[in-house]
């Protein structure tokens, strides 16, 4: 009895450290521009880049770290994205979804 609550325990906490692991590795994956989804938003990693003519909307100033759905803290280089579930955008990044935060 011993050994099978010993192998229990082992073999519960390796399943709860690779399913953290795992987790974090998602959370950091970056969305590509050519991401279908990101691509149909017309996402720029750097929004300087953004076609102006395809995508009237945009204004200077307007980039992801200063968007309302954008999950990660100030001033930060990538963050979550409501849009983009675990993947992260560019902090100077920009898409057509893009709404002030507010305050």
């Amino acid at each position: 009895m011993q050994n099978s609550r010993r192998q229990f325990m082992i073999l519960s906490a390796a399943g709860a450290c690779t399913l953290a692991l795992n987790g974090q590795v998602q959370a950091q994956a970056m969305v590509a521009e050519t991401d279908p989804q990101a691509a149909a938003l017309g996402y720029k990693a750097n929004a300087t880049t953004v076609d102006k003519a395809k995508y009237p909307k945009y204004a200077a100033g307007q980039v992801c770290s200063n968007c309302a759905l954008y999950q990660g803290k100030a001033g930060s280089a990538a963050g979550g994205c409501s849009l983009f579930g675990a993947k992260q955008v560019a902090g100077p990044g920009w898409c057509s979804a893009y709404a002030k935060k507010a305050g």
